[in-house]
């Protein structure tokens, strides 16, 4: 390994010790999420359809950084990759992850825009593409680099990052993408 400690020689203890603040600082930022959901509620109540969108929005956000997250730290622990801008693989990845979520969050719209027509409770689906791509997208970008900052970081600090990517990825993810959500939906349809 290029940097950081011998990751399979960690004992719980070790793991717990170094885990813990890691986990009441996110804990603290799902707690954000969950305001920010609830301030939503008058959006959410004059657009219902919005609320179907949501956990498909911060749980595909999430995902897609946690995609990215352990293709790296597999490459890591193999020993196939560095922190290295310049590695063809590494942005091939990352345009991968990109891809995979304009296809989802395109989707998303279009799954929305379909239920909506179902239930009686119509949105165009062109502000429905606009709230679902650009959200989406931003969302995205952030899970890229959450993710990239989290797999080199954890592993530049001796930590095993599948112990931290996934946690770290999928709760900033969960408050910026409901931030974004919420804020595109405003300026959208406000």
């Amino acid at each position: 390994m290029a940097a950081g400690a011998d990751l399979g020689s960690w004992d719980a203890r070790t793991i717990v010790s170094n885990m813990l603040p890691l986990l009441v600082v996110l804990c603290t930022i799902v707690l954000w999420a969950g305001i920010t959901l609830n301030e939503a509620e008058a959006l959410l109540d004059e657009y219902g359809l919005l609320a179907v969108m949501v956990p498909t929005m911060v749980g595909a956000g999430g995902n897609l950084g946690t995609i990215l997250s352990s293709r790296l730290t597999t490459r890591l622990h193999l020993g196939t990759t560095e922190l290295d801008l310049r590695d063809r693989v590494l942005w091939a990845n990352v345009a991968a992850v990109l891809a995979l979520a304009a296809t989802v969050f395109t989707t998303l719209a279009a799954g929305a825009w379909v239920i909506g027509q179902l239930i009686g409770a119509p949105l165009a689906l062109s502000a429905l593409l606009t709230i679902s791509l650009v959200s989406g997208m931003s969302v995205a970008v952030i899970a890229v680099v959450f993710g990239l900052a989290a797999t080199y970081g954890s592993y530049r600090l001796g930590i095993d990052p599948d112990d931290t990517t996934i946690p770290i990825v999928t709760n900033v993810v969960d408050v910026f993408g409901m931030l974004i959500f919420i804020g595109v939906s405003t300026l959208v349809l406000g």
